[in-house]
């Protein structure tokens, strides 16, 4: 088989993935926007085309025979690689496709349209999280957080018939579960990541013993109740994965009467990072019927860039702001001249690890300063609070990423075990938060990422990982300032421009000297060891 061979069948396949992907990002872009039936049946056929394009055997045989050969030059290797991870989760029956898509689409279709109820009144998403962050009414508090919990209850059935339907798939193709096999075509070591993983945990626990004992005080102070009568309604979003303001100090006050799409702007432009033109095509504040999460989606590959938020003016939101456009300039910055395949992250975690960077900015005082106006005086006195608001946040979404990974992986060996109660010995266990009287509710459910991403999660805690490596490598060795030209070209030369050429671990080598490793992350968050 020659090399002109071989190049011919990539370029057969990157022109036919490029046709059948379009599609599927239009009309997911379109669900998220509307809401309506219509395009969620289009989106769901749409899919299906594209994943059944990875079915076919004949392909599948010809990636694995090419991929045999030594001397292949790197940019065909990785094509192949994809490929083969892509076709080799796709090889069993087109019923059984179907059956998952339709699952998925329901499930998807529940989250999306669904609005809880608190007093018999529907409230939005962000109605809801305001509850839980400002209300003082403790009923009120805990009917919005069990109103949080509906939608779990409603996609139970379907989501374990999903996991059921998954692992067989996975099983008959030679894998112990879906689990294992998706992180083997994520070109992730299981054991490898779990064991950084318990040494994060380990690492982690004299910090958040002391921090989650300190925020239960504040808590308790607040809501005017005994610690040990604190419940998850207590704190300020549903799962406990958000760390709250620190007391005294109103960090969303900062963002009232701000124009946050010029904030967002001018902190990507001072590292000649321009996004206006993605702001532009961007879905931004919440509506009814729209999804009210948040993402970034390259619809094309060729830099029709778009965000989805429901921004307002908070900490959250703006976080999420900067969070959704760190993952922008990352896909607008790939080297327009590789193949469709390779136009894209090379992990996950490599594009997390870009967003993370800059949603951390929230918690810095110099970008108060230089992008909210905030003034000097003002921000040296809170500067301390942003530091503690950071190293705050770190670790409780630490644990909480922890307890979804522990909790997913297991969730996937054995879905037949009392799901509902292990969920809650993981939260206490790990989170060390008190469950609710009742734990027979599948209140992980209503997380909608074991649902429509699955085995995903990881990749946040992953990407935090590198985030912080990247961080350190900057400060070190690029500029003491990050809001500067020269750490953007950094970004771009070594993180984005490559795309999808390089293995993961390969760019980290390239771009910090090293593989990636969770001390930095640990150093920065849990030790003390170094200036965040």
């Amino acid at each position: 088989m020659s090399e002109q061979d071989i190049e011919r069948f990539l370029s057969e396949q990157n022109k036919r993935v490029e046709d059948l992907y379009q599609p599927v990002l239009l009309n997911h872009w379109m669900v998220a926007t509307t809401g309506e039936q219509e395009w969620s049946d289009k989106h769901e056929q749409s899919l299906s085309e594209y994943w059944a394009h990875f079915s076919d055997r004949e392909s599948f045989q010809k990636v694995t025979r090419f991929r045999k050969i030594d001397s292949l030059p790197l940019m065909q290797r990785r094509q192949l690689d994809d490929l083969h991870d892509k076709m080799i989760k796709n090889q069993f029956e087109e019923g059984t496709r179907q059956q998952i898509l339709s699952l998925e689409k329901k499930i998807s279709h529940v989250f999306t349209t669904f609005q809880p109820q608190v007093n018999g009144s529907r409230v939005s998403n962000n109605e809801l999280l305001d509850i839980l962050r400002y209300d003082l009414d403790h009923e009120r508090r805990k009917q919005a957080w069990f109103a949080s919990k509906e939608v779990g209850k409603r996609t139970e059935k379907d989501l374990l018939q999903l996991i059921r339907k998954r692992n067989e798939v996975a099983r008959n193709l030679g894998f112990e579960t879906f689990y294992h096999m998706s992180f083997a075509t994520q070109e992730l070591d299981l054991e490898q990541t779990f064991a950084m993983f318990e040494t994060i945990k380990k690492s982690s626990d004299q910090a958040f013993r002391m921090i989650k004992d300190e925020i239960d005080e504040e808590r308790a102070k607040v809501l005017k109740i005994k610690k040990d009568d604190l419940r998850p309604w207590d704190y300020v979003d549903p799962f406990f994965q958000e760390a709250p303001s620190i007391e005294h100090v109103d960090f969303d006050s900062f963002y009232k009467d701000q124009d946050l799409e010029q904030v967002v702007s001018q902190t990507f432009q001072a590292m000649e990072l321009p996004i206006d033109d993605i702001l532009k095509r961007s879905d931004l504040y919440p509506r009814k019927n729209k999804n009210p999460f948040g993402f970034c989606t390259d619809m094309d590959r060729r830099g029709d860039i778009r965000v989805l938020l429901n921004l307002d003016q908070s900490m959250y939101w703006v976080t999420a702001l900067l969070h959704e456009f760190g993952h922008a300039v990352y896909f607008k910055f790939i080297d327009s001249r590789l193949p469709f395949l390779l136009r894209f992250h090379s992990h996950t975690l490599t594009t997390e690890a870009s967003a993370l960077f800059f949603g951390r900015m929230t918690k810095m005082a110099e970008w108060y300063e230089r992008f909210l106006g905030i003034d000097r005086e003002t921000c040296e006195r809170i500067g301390r609070n942003m530091e503690k608001m950071l190293q705050r946040q770190m670790v409780v979404s630490t644990r909480w990423m922890l307890t979804f990974s522990f909790f997913e992986k297991s969730l996937y060996e054995d879905p037949d075990q009392d799901i509902n109660a292990l969920w809650w010995k993981l939260v206490k266990e790990i989170q060390y938060m008190a469950p609710p009287e009742d734990t027979g509710s599948p209140d992980w459910a209503a997380k909608m990422h074991f649902s429509l991403a699955p085995v995903y999660y990881q990749d946040y805690l992953l990407g935090e990982m590198a985030a912080s490596q990247l961080h350190h490598y900057i400060k070190t060795n690029v500029s003491t300032d990050l809001f500067s030209p020269n750490v953007g070209t950094y970004l771009k030369e070594n993180v984005f421009k490559p795309g999808a050429l390089l293995h993961w671990n390969d760019k980290m080598k390239k771009a910090t000297g090293e593989y990636l490793t969770p001390t930095y992350f640990i150093k920065q968050f849990f030790t003390n060891d170094e200036a965040s």
